[in-house]
């Protein structure tokens, strides 16, 4: 699979527009190459350079496979938004600490061969867990970020 995004290239910077403090706006992104036998897309985006380990930014399950992408700040009305670090449901932009070299945001989109039956509120690690021998495929876009 291949994922991208209009807003910014692979390890560009992302735009201050989906940054927490800017506007707070998941960012549109696009897919294709979806394997057969896909049941359900899935959703994640990660801090691993985060002080206290890799933070949450989007959680987002219940994808179609028949989707091709996500537009500016709408997730699909069948998917399932789930509990990002900060907390809340749906995107939380970036907001690494004032002083810190660039972050990196790994946004990856996960092919599942089986429904992963995740409720709306599920967390990255209930999504990891589900997804485990689950992979038909995996697409990966880094995004950087700093204040």
């Amino acid at each position: 699979m291949e994922l991208r995004s209009v807003a910014f290239g692979d390890q560009d910077l992302i735009p201050e527009r989906y940054s927490y403090e800017g506007g707070n706006v998941s960012p549109p992104l696009e897919w294709s190459g979806v394997p057969g036998g896909t049941a359900e897309l899935a959703l994640l985006c990660e801090d691993p350079d985060a002080p206290g380990g890799t933070f949450t930014h989007w959680v987002l399950t219940g994808i179609s496979p028949g989707t091709g992408g996500l537009a500016e700040g709408l997730p699909p009305a069948d998917a399932s938004p789930g509990r990002n670090g900060f907390g809340d449901f749906g995107w939380g932009g970036p907001r690494p600490p004032v002083g810190d070299p660039p972050h990196h945001y790994l946004f990856r989109l996960y092919a599942a061969d089986r429904p992963l039956g995740l409720a709306a509120g599920a967390d990255a690690g209930a999504v990891h867990t589900a997804l485990d021998d689950h992979v038909l495929s995996e697409a990966t876009l880094v995004g950087r970020f700093e204040r």
